[in-house]
C-alpha cells in the first residue's frame, strides 16, 4: 500500500491524526498480560467463529469449508451441504451466525461470496445443523447487482435483540458510487426476518425506489459487526480506502458517506476522495485510523476474566497484525491499546465466549483458533 503524499493532512485533519495517536501506545505499559492459548489449528483462511448452546464452536474456512471446534479443540471432518461459494480475492466462505432460538429450531447462517449470471455477490443462507451435515439450505438473501469481481463483500451476520437479523455489504470496490444510490445492496447493511422476509418497520420499506431491505447506507466494506450489550445498538467498523478506516453506529435510515466524505485517500496517488470529510447529513464516524489497520472482527468484554476491561471493544487488525482495545465512555473512544502485536499475525475474528475468554481467529493457510487467557 502507498502512503500519500507528504503534505495530505493539513489543518483539522493534520490535528485529529496527531490527537488520535496521542491516544495509541503499544500495549507493552499498563496492558494486562494475555496468554494466547491455541484451541484449533490447521485451518485454511479461518473468516468466522459462533458459539453453539453446548459450548462448541462453528468455524468457516474461506475456500469453502465449515467445521465444528469442540470446547476441547477437536477438529471435526468439514460438514457436508454447504453451499458452493466462489474462492477468489476476498470472497469465499464467510461469516457464521447461529440462530438465538437454536435450542429449538436447529438454524445456523453462512454469508459467502455466490456465483451467478453477471458475476458473483453475497448472498446469506439458513440450514439446520444435524451432527457433521447441514440440511434444508434454503438462501434467504442475495445482494444485487451481481458484479464479476472479488473484493469488498463485507458479510458479518448479527441477530438484533427483537430477531432480525442484520447482513452487512460491500461496496464491491468498482462500484462504490453505488453506495450512495437506494436501488441497489451495495455499500448497505440491511435488516431481514430470519426466513427473508423484509420487516415492516424498516425505514425505507415504503420509500418509493429503494429497496425495502436497506437499514443504513454510504459503506465501503463492513468487516465487523456486533450489538452494543447494553443499549442493543448495531456497532460496525470498516474498511477505508488507504487510511479512513472507521468505526460507527449504524442507525436505521442514516448515511454515512462513503465515497462522497471519507477520512481516506485513493490509492497510489493519495488525491482526495469525494467533497472532503464532513458533510451535513451525514454520518462521522467514532473514530477512524490513517494510516489503515484493516479492521476484522469486533467484540465487547462483558466478563469478568479481564478485569478493567468490561464495557471494552475489541477490534481485530489485519494489516497491524494486532488486536485494538478501545476503551469507551458512552460513544466516545477515551483510549486505544494494541495487543498480541509479537504473535505476527492477521487478526480475522474476535468473539466472547460462553465462558467469558475472548476467542480469535489467526488467517493464514495456517490459521488457528485462539483463546486469550490471563
Amino acid at each position: 500500500m502507498v502512503r500519500p503524499p507528504r503534505g495530505v493532512l493539513r489543518g483539522s485533519r493534520r490535528a485529529l491524526a496527531a490527537a488520535f495517536a496521542l491516544l495509541l501506545w503499544a500495549g507493552a505499559a499498563g496492558a494486562q498480560a494475555l496468554k494466547p492459548v491455541t484451541v484449533a489449528k490447521g485451518l485454511q483462511h479461518p473468516w468466522s467463529l459462533a458459539f453453539l448452546p453446548d459450548g462448541r464452536m462453528l468455524v468457516t474456512e474461506r475456500p469453502g469449508r465449515l467445521r465444528v471446534v469442540s470446547a476441547q479443540g477437536a477438529l471435526s471432518r468439514p460438514l457436508q451441504g454447504v453451499p458452493a461459494v466462489d474462492h477468489r480475492g476476498q470472497g469465499g466462505l464467510l461469516d457464521v451466525a447461529v440462530d438465538p432460538q437454536f435450542k429449538d429450531n436447529g438454524w445456523i447462517y453462512l454469508s459467502y461470496a455466490e456465483a451467478g449470471d453477471g458475476g458473483n455477490a453475497t448472498a446469506v443462507a439458513r440450514a439446520k445443523l444435524q451432527g457433521e451435515r447441514l440440511t434444508d439450505l434454503a438462501v434467504i438473501f442475495r445482494q444485487t447487482p451481481r458484479y464479476d469481481g472479488g473484493n469488498h463483500f463485507g458479510s458479518r451476520l448479527v441477530f438484533a435483540r427483537d430477531g432480525r437479523l442484520f447482513i452487512t455489504l460491500g461496496d464491491r470496490f468498482s462500484l462504490r458510487d453505488q453506495a450512495q444510490a437506494l436501488d441497489n445492496h451495495l455499500g448497505k447493511i440491511v435488516r431481514i426476518e430470519p426466513d427473508g422476509k423484509v420487516p415492516a418497520d424498516n425505514p425505507l420499506a415504503r420509500r418509493a425506489g429503494a429497496k425495502p431491505e436497506i437499514w443504513s447506507y454510504g459503506h465501503r466494506n463492513v468487516q465487523g459487526a456486533v450489538l452494543h450489550p447494553t443499549t442493543g445498538e448495531l456497532w460496525t467498523h470498516e474498511h477505508g480506502p488507504q487510511g479512513g478506516d472507521e468505526v460507527n453506529i449504524a442507525e436505521a435510515g442514516k448515511n454515512y458517506g462513503w465515497p462522497v466524505i471519507t477520512y481516506g485517500r485513493e490509492y497510489g496517488t493519495g488525491f482526495k476522495i469525494g467533497e472532503g470529510d464532513a458533510k451535513p447529513g451525514m454520518e462521522q464516524p467514532l473514530i477512524h485510523w490513517t494510516p489503515s489497520i484493516a479492521p476484522s472482527g469486533m467484540a465487547f468484554v462483558t466478563s469478568d476474566r479481564y478485569p478493567g476491561w468490561q464495557g471494552s471493544l475489541f477490534v481485530g487488525a489485519l494489516r497491524n497484525q494486532a488486536l485494538l482495545r478501545l476503551e469507551l465512555d458512552g460513544r466516545k473512544v477515551v483510549r486505544q491499546e494494541r495487543l498480541l502485536q509479537t504473535l505476527n499475525e492477521r487478526i480475522r475474528d474476535v468473539r466472547q465466549g460462553p465462558d467469558g475468554w475472548l476467542y480469535v481467529l489467526t488467517d493464514s493457510e495456517d490459521g488457528k483458533v485462539l483463546r486469550l487467557q490471563r
